[in-house]
């Protein structure tokens, strides 16, 4: 997908996919990651999602890439805080009270920049890229995290029905990318209340990634 199309659904507030409450498998599945007090989690895709917040009020530190500089501007000024930003490299980085969040191309962010990860939260990126994307960012997610622990959020439904995103990943999908390295174990999974974007019969499903 062209970053484009990511970019114009930000200039228009076209962002259905934004949780105003924040996503409640995250409460509920957290310590299943088995975080300690200034863990670093790292949110890719994270656009302006209230998860940070919810995060850093557990003691945790957050970082995140999103490709919208909108939406990370309107992640700080929800959150309260003035962020200092610098150019490093073909990205731009924006820091404050313990969250970072690097704008621009997701494959252009490597481990060095990134730092030390404890743990991933995908809400967001692996559902929204169609299934000729996930193997490359599966991939580099994974080398430039060394394959930290991983609580992922994802929707199986009837693609035919719904152009995505989010678009439907099946179970098979996600053993296709993760499981080489990880054990993958289901969490949880739940309907989604009234249905994906009120339209088609859904299921929102939580997993456990595991480092082999």
């Amino acid at each position: 997908m062209k970053e484009s199309f990511w970019l114009d659904k930000w200039q228009k507030n076209d962002i259905g996919f934004h949780e105003q409450s924040g996503n409640s498998l995250l409460a509920e599945l957290l310590p299943e990651l088995s975080l300690s007090e200034g863990d670093r989690v790292f949110l890719p895709l994270c656009g302006k999602t209230r998860d940070i917040a919810w995060l850093k009020s557990k003691g945790l530190h957050t970082v995140g890439a999103e490709l919208s500089e909108m939406a990370v501007q309107q992640l700080f000024q929800e959150l309260g805080v003035t962020p200092q930003t610098e150019r490093v490299h073909r990205l731009k980085r924006y820091h404050g009270d313990n969250t970072t969040v690097f704008v621009g191309d997701i494959f252009d962010l490597d481990a060095a920049l990134l730092g030390t990860v404890d743990a991933i939260y995908d809400r967001a990126a692996l559902v929204a890229l169609p299934a000729d994307m996930r193997k490359a960012y599966s991939g580099h997610l994974m080398d430039i995290t060394g394959a930290a622990p991983q609580l992922l959020i994802t929707f199986e439904y009837e693609q035919s029905l719904l152009a995505g995103p989010p678009f439907s990943v099946s179970s098979r999908a996600v053993f296709d990318c993760y499981e080489a390295n990880y054990q993958v174990r289901m969490l949880r999974q739940r309907e989604v209340p009234g249905g994906l974007k009120g339209r088609v019969p859904a299921q929102e499903v939580a997993w456990l990634l595991t480092p082999r």
